[in-house]
């Protein structure tokens, strides 16, 4: 079994239910934050229907969300989305590895 596989068998959420969390968890954070969608709009420039779109469905361009993260100070954790987990790779792993620079086929 491949370690991806492994990986998906772990994580027992789909991308739907993903959305839709992170859509209550941007929707919070306005709140908290005492701000009206019209007032994350203008901020974000992510025009209303958008916001109002992605909170009642999780549905939305990565470039929205990215603005409306930064309105929101919460931007910086994207920059690791995709980074390596240090904890499952030993320290030689990581100083001999190389960086790829495309895929394979």
């Amino acid at each position: 079994m491949a370690i991806r596989d492994t990986i998906m068998t772990l994580f027992l959420i789909t991308p739907g239910e993903m959305s839709g969390h992170l859509a209550k968890r941007a929707r919070g954070k306005r709140l908290a934050l005492n701000l009206s969608q019209k007032t994350l709009s203008e901020r974000s420039k992510v025009s209303l229907s958008v916001i109002k779109k992605f909170e009642k469905t999780g549905k939305i361009s990565l470039q929205s969300l990215l603005k409306i993260a930064l309105v929101l100070d919460a931007l910086e954790p994207f920059k690791d989305l995709f980074g390596q987990k240090i904890a499952d790779t030993s320290l030689e792993t990581l100083l001999e590895e190389k960086e790829r620079k495309r895929g394979r086929r």
